[in-house]
């Protein structure tokens, strides 16, 4: 008796494996339609899944919106922040602007090296293999245009006036491979450093400004301009903030990598600094001097 049962029992389990087996290899076959067991199952699953997805969706959905509800406020905190911080520094700057004028009239001082006049222009031709290098705007010796004159965005500088017609100007952008593509700039700071951008950086995308004193206190993020003391650009034109400074080979001076204000790539309106003030190099006034004496001018 005991032998019959467990017989019995062997075959049981033998005819259960070989109807597992045969439902698997029914449900994998290709099938347009499944089996009401299937259905049934199925049906009850989904329903079970969206009986409990719904409470945990509501959950995650209401910890989302508290979480966003925090980033909103976080971020409000901090524009509120900068909007009092813009407040004084438009409220600093009109004040500054009144004291400066009435020190110039005080001394007489109509002229600065930061003055100019924009003049409005128009990208209208660029050059697919020298896109960085150069470009080409609707203004020129009509308009007063003339050579090496600032070209600048509303976010900063971009480089110089090249050559001239009477009705269209070539810019020379600073990312331009050019050794004569210079522009006197100045860190700024508790204490200005002074330097030369001369050369553009691909890789690092980078403008670099050479001459910096090796022990010069400059940091990453700090605003580059231009000086004014190039005779050439107007002072104050933002140029880019600095990425990183590389030491040169004998430790004797840096090499700052900018970062530009402006993007060199899509540039559509441009504006042509006239500077008001011109500076007259030392050399220039000892030629002009022996002209005059030798009666060429």
């Amino acid at each position: 008796m005991p032998q019959f049962f467990t017989n019995k029992r062997l075959i049981i389990l033998l005819g259960s494996i070989i109807v597992l087996v045969a439902l698997i290899g029914f449900s994998l076959r290709d099938r347009e339609n499944l089996s009401w067991p299937e259905q049934f199952v199925k049906d009850i699953v989904g329903l079970g899944q969206a009986v409990v997805s719904k409470p945990a969706n509501g959950f995650a959905g209401f910890f989302d919106e508290v979480k966003d509800l925090r980033n909103t406020y976080e971020e409000n905190k901090e524009l509120k922040a900068r909007i009092e911080k813009t407040a004084q520094l438009e409220s600093d700057v009109a004040r500054l602007k009144k004291d400066n004028e009435e020190l110039r009239k005080v001394i007489d001082k109509k002229k600065s090296l930061a003055d100019y006049e924009p003049v409005q222009a128009t990208v209208i031709a660029r050059n697919p293999d020298r896109w960085y290098d150069v470009l080409t705007i609707d203004q020129g010796e009509a308009r007063g245009i003339q050579p090496d004159m600032a070209v600048i965005t509303a976010e900063g500088l971009i480089g110089k006036v090249k050559n001239t017609s009477k009705f269209t100007s070539t810019v020379q952008l600073l990312s331009a491979y050019d050794s004569r593509n210079r522009v006197s700039a100045v860190i700024q700071g508790k204490s200005n450093v002074y330097g030369v951008i001369e050369g553009y950086n691909q890789e690092e995308k980078a403008l670099l400004m050479t001459k910096v004193p090796y022990d010069s206190k400059v940091k990453k993020g700090m605003l580059v301009a231009t000086s004014g003391k190039g005779g050439v650009f107007p002072e104050g034109l933002i140029i880019g903030k600095i990425k990183k400074m590389v030491p040169d080979e004998f430790g004797l001076t840096q090499t700052a990598l900018i970062t530009p204000a402006a993007s060199f790539n899509d540039l559509e309106h441009v504006m042509v600094t006239k500077r008001s003030m011109t500076t007259v190099f030392p050399e220039k006034a000892e030629r002009k001097q022996v002209l005059v004496e030798e009666g060429n001018l």
